[in-house]
């Protein structure tokens, strides 16, 4: 995965919102992070315009995985932002729901 990181990071831009979603699902599925990685992503989901795309599912996987591998000061910045992106919080499947809530309990976030 370490190898793989890199390479991640080169290719982000080209990366769609499930792309992204299942890249920080994958790492944290085998327990592990690559902070470098996992930064690069962060910064793509908060400040780029193009992943405000992101449905219920990448989502609920995206911040599963971020509080799977553990908490950072900037990932609060993560819920923050996906938060405002749940609009459409009433269409959200009660998997997707679920899944957030546990995440959002797991790193604290109000």
């Amino acid at each position: 995965f370490d190898a793989m990181s890199q390479k991640a990071i080169d290719k982000l831009d080209t990366f769609s919102s499930q792309g992204i979603a299942t890249t920080v699902w994958a790492y944290a599925s085998i327990g592990t992070a690559s902070p470098i990685l996992f930064d690069a992503i962060l910064h793509r989901i908060i400040f780029e315009s193009s992943s405000n795309t992101f449905n219920s599912q990448e989502i609920a996987n995206i911040v599963w995985a971020y509080a799977k591998v553990g908490s950072s000061s900037t990932e609060s910045l993560l819920f923050d932002t996906m938060s405002k992106r749940m609009k459409k919080v009433n269409d959200f499947k009660p998997q997707d729901v679920t899944t957030i809530l546990w995440a959002y309990a797991k790193v604290g976030h109000p």
